[in-house]
């Protein structure tokens, strides 16, 4: 990997970032009596977009926005102006990494596409009901919450989560609505997680445009698949793993970077290695990865981006795998799909990468890998407590297999495995190691931990039932 291209400043970021931020601060106070320093904040959003298609709408929405007589297509807009701008920075990071590891470019395909007709998404009443609560939104501002506000999304997610085609959508508005209704009312906020909360809202909004969820159809794969790690999201009700792997199809075609997820609900007292308890039932794929195998694939689905829709009865375990093998012989020439328009975030960049011979070290109060004198910060802090894998064990390792992320204006490393030399042999440490069971001491010991919670919880929910 060349260092120094991670290091080096890319062109227009911070100016395209700038825009994003003052437009995020305009927000917080809302824009139905917008002041000085948000109409600027607004037409700066407008100058930063004054080069592409969406100049002419988003000129008249700025306009509009400044005297505090926009409507809801003009707030669209803005919010297409936003996710436009955050693209750019999402696709100018991604081929600035391709670069740096000498990886092909994304390959061609129809999650570039733009979306589907409008006349094929339902529940247009909906979606304009949706559309108008978030406009109330931005007009009100995150300073203007309150309880009565945000329970306008009430019935509209009620009416929205029976229909399977705008249950996503649905979800988004519920969890958006519950995060503002935990910190009313907004005036007496200390802190407004304020990209957070645009993100949120300018997504769900460009959601609101009939056509906008575009074609979710899925093609069908047959090959071989080669874990390379598990990224585990931990959340106090819910557990997500997400196994990054190598696909390579039988026909002989060049081997593709593919996400398989599973998730399930979970208590809060369920964590650690515990949690693989609830995700191990739902995916076999998880038993490869702890027996460092493949799997053979037929006929899966598979998204334009990439992500398996993962089935069980169209899998089978294969030969033995090493993810570090794969890495080396594979992970430069796989290409990754496409991501969608409305998913070019910078937050969503997660590209796997191997890095060898670094030396690691502490650089005021974290860890960095030196790469031939370019320094890489390490995030430890997304090593998760459900495997073997520590931060100490980063620390002493020569190899890492891990997802380059960016954030705060920085290119991050979080590790998924590492290897290191003991007694003259390479010894490796994955994340998902303990995810299809362990003799591990500690991994035994938090499994049984983890089963007898699950055990008292499942009893005292049949006592409440059988009452």
């Amino acid at each position: 990997m060349r260092g120094d291209l991670l290091s080096d400043p890319v062109e227009g970021l911070d100016e395209a970032l700038a825009a994003v931020d003052a437009f995020d601060e305009a927000l917080v106070a809302g824009l139905l009596r917008p002041g000085p320093a948000q109409a600027a904040a607004v037409a700066g959003l407008a100058d930063a977009v004054a080069g592409t298609p969406l100049a002419s709408r988003v000129a008249e929405a700025a306009g509009r926005a400044s005297a505090g007589a926009a409507g809801e297509d003009h707030y669209v807009a803005l919010a297409a102006a936003r996710c436009a701008l955050l693209g750019s920075v999402h696709d100018a990071l991604t081929l600035r990494i391709d670069e740096a590891v000498g990886r092909p470019a994304a390959e061609d395909g129809a999650a570039g596409a733009g979306p589907g007709a409008a006349a094929a998404d339902p529940g247009t009443n909906l979606l304009a009901a949706a559309r108008s609560w978030l406009c109330d939104l931005a007009r009100g501002g995150w300073r203007g919450i309150d309880h009565e506000l945000v329970a306008g999304a009430v019935p509209v997610v009620s009416a929205m989560l029976p229909d399977p085609g705008l249950r996503r959508r649905a979800t988004l508005l519920d969890g958006f609505a519950a995060e503002l209704a935990a910190s009313c009312p907004g005036a007496t906020l200390e802190r407004v997680p304020v990209r957070r909360w645009a993100d949120l809202w300018s997504r769900a909004l460009l959601l609101t445009v009939p056509g906008s969820a575009g074609d979710r159809s899925a093609a069908a794969v047959t090959g071989r698949l080669l874990p390379l790690g598990v990224d585990v999201q931990e959340h106090a009700t819910a557990v997500q793993a997400q196994i990054h792997a190598v696909f390579e199809p039988a026909d002989g075609g060049a081997p593709r970077l593919v996400r398989a997820g599973v998730s399930a609900p979970k208590p809060d007292t369920v964590v650690g290695a515990g949690l693989w308890q609830l995700l191990r039932p739902r995916m076999s794929l998880l038993g490869a990865v702890s027996e460092g195998r493949s799997m053979e694939l037929d006929a899966m689905p598979v998204t334009a981006e990439g992500d398996l829709l993962w089935d069980d009865e169209r899998a089978r375990p294969g030969e033995p795998a090493d993810a570090f093998a794969t890495a080396r012989v594979m992970l430069s020439t796989a290409t990754a799909a496409r991501v969608a328009p409305l998913d070019r975030h910078p937050v969503r960049i997660a590209v796997p990468v191997l890095l060898e011979g670094y030396t690691a070290r502490s650089e005021e109060g974290r860890l960095v890998f030196d790469l031939a004198g370019q320094l890489l910060a390490v995030d430890t802090d997304r090593v998760p407590a459900a495997g073997p894998l520590t931060p100490e064990a980063v620390a002493a390792s020569h190899a890492c297999v891990g997802l380059l992320r960016w954030d705060a204006g920085e290119f991050l490393l979080q590790p998924l495995a590492v290897e290191a030399t003991v007694r003259k042999k390479a010894v490796a440490a994955h994340a998902g190691a303990w995810a299809g069971g362990t003799t591990d001491k500690a991994g035994v010991r938090a499994e049984k931990a983890a089963t007898d919670a699950v055990a008292v919880l499942r009893e005292r929910a049949g006592r409440l039932l059988r009452k």
